[in-house]
């Protein structure tokens, strides 16, 4: 047998073993948890998601109160600099072409529990974390396992599959494919070498990386905002052009969500899927999109100056909110108001998906600049998810090896790792890397179930807390209003 042979072979096991691994057991595991510690929570998530966003908003998220490396708000934007990625436009789009445009509503409602799991995962993070010998934060899925399982030998053993699976992930989601995004979109909009880009990203990531948390978050804290306020308003703009037909296109994304068999029309093809489809890809994309359930968040939000896991739950519990809610919203009404849905792409004769529906979308509205301005949203969006995974993948590489000395060794290489990604297509390794990042899962989502009781019981304690907030508010409100 040929190694090219070989290689075909390797390609359709790992390509099963994947859509195993991303199948039905796995969304109905990732949306059950969260809807079980959504439950049994009194739904203090959804509850409080005000007072979740007022804590990121405030000024208190940018000043280091309580033990840790960085601020609250740049724990969050270091979280969502991986999970804002690729998945906020061609994951969309890949999900409304698969499963219609009612996949969209299944995002949405996997982004409705998953914040629980996010707020979960990310405070139990907080709670059982350890300073290591650098005198840094470490925590994470695999320090809550250790520290807080009750079975303490299964514990480690599920710590230890989950810091593997994330290094492995952190190599192939969070870095080779990200980086083979942003010379792809490059190569194809503004005609860049991919050796060039290839070279680019691998000296600004090696830059920045090197100077560990600080150095990403300081970046991420400033490119984050900037680069989701930038396409939230290219998106809107495209969506008000379109605003005429905005009501048809909502209307449709709802019929088709829970519809047993629809088709939506396009220009010179049509999208037709099953209300099975419409949930498989919709939970999929959303999952794959906010990372919720995952366990990859709580290891940013372990390094947060925080006196309360509580409220450092709330403040990453957010990101599901801004990156499923709004960023994922906006690519797919720009999608569903364009008319470009059912599009045959005229290079394939196939319908068109991904990065190309997006583009397209934007470009049917505002021409040529649509194109370039998500070309720039791919390249940023991919850009931060390197960042934020090399940390996800140093402190789950630095819990394997035991010494934190060790991984300045992996900042280089997950640097230079970058450039392969850019300049080589490595289907395989995305393919393995993929079912590396589901796997992440299992661990976790063991780890939330079995301490569903301890967050539950932490979140109703600190409810007293935002009760008293609350009353303080309308105390005030009531002085300006009466003078007194």
């Amino acid at each position: 047998m040929d190694s090219r042979l070989l290689l075909e072979n390797v390609g359709k096991v790992l390509k099963s073993i994947d859509d195993v691994v991303w199948g039905p057991v796995m969304l109905v595991l990732l949306v059950g948890t969260g809807m079980i510690l959504t439950v049994r929570t009194g739904f203090l998530p959804i509850r409080n998601l005000g007072y979740a966003l007022r804590s990121v908003l405030s000024k208190e998220a940018r000043t280091k109160k309580g033990e840790g490396d960085i601020s609250p708000f740049s724990a969050l934007t270091t979280a969502l600099a991986a999970t804002i990625g690729t998945g906020n436009i061609v994951g969309v789009a890949t999900a409304m072409v698969l499963g219609g445009p009612g996949a969209l509503v299944w995002m949405w409602i996997s982004a409705f529990f998953g914040m629980a799991s996010k707020f979960s995962e990310c405070m139990l993070s907080i709670k059982y974390r350890e300073v290591n010998a650098n005198g840094e934060m470490s925590g994470g899925p695999m320090y809550t396992l250790r520290h807080a399982f009750k079975h303490k030998r299964i514990g480690a053993v599920l710590g230890f599959l989950f810091a593997l699976f994330t290094v492995l992930a952190s190599f192939g989601i969070g870095n080779l494919t990200q980086a083979n995004s942003i010379s792809s979109a490059l190569q194809n909009t503004f005609q860049v070498p991919v050796v060039v880009s290839g070279a680019v990203i691998t000296v600004l990531a090696l830059l920045i990386i090197v100077g560990g948390i600080k150095s990403i978050s300081k970046v991420s804290q400033v490119v984050v905002p900037c680069m989701a306020v930038f396409y939230v308003i290219a998106g809107l703009i495209v969506i008000l052009i379109n605003i005429e037909n905005v009501p048809s296109g909502v209307a449709q994304i709802f019929t088709m969500a829970f519809h047993p068999k629809a088709a939506a029309g396009g220009v010179g093809g049509v999208v037709v899927a099953s209300v099975m489809q419409s949930v498989r890809w919709g939970v999929a994309r959303g999952v794959f999109s906010n990372e919720a359930g995952l366990g990859s968040a709580a290891i940013t939000a372990a390094a947060a100056t925080t006196d309360s896991p509580v409220k450092q739950g709330y403040v990453n519990m957010t990101g599901t909110f801004f990156d499923t809610i709004v960023v994922c919203t906006i690519t797919g009404l720009a999608i569903a108001s364009s008319g470009v849905l059912g599009t045959i792409d005229p290079a394939t004769g196939e319908l068109m998906t991904g990065a190309a529906l997006t583009i397209a979308a934007f470009t049917s509205a505002l021409g040529e600049v649509g194109g370039i301005l998500v070309c720039i949203g791919i390249s940023l969006f991919a850009f931060s998810t390197i960042l934020g995974w090399e940390y996800h993948g140093e402190k789950a590489f630095e819990y394997l090896v035991k010494k934190p000395k060790y991984c300045f060794i992996y900042r280089i290489v997950f640097s230079l790792v970058a450039y392969v990604g850019a300049t080589t297509t490595l289907q395989i390794v995305w393919d393995f890397s993929d079912i590396a990042n589901g796997l992440m899962a299992i661990p976790n989502l063991i780890c939330l179930i079995a301490m569903s009781g301890v967050v539950a019981r932490e979140m109703k304690a600190y409810q007293k807390v935002i009760e008293k907030e609350k009353d303080g508010r309308k105390q005030a409100v009531h002085q300006r209003k009466t003078g007194l």
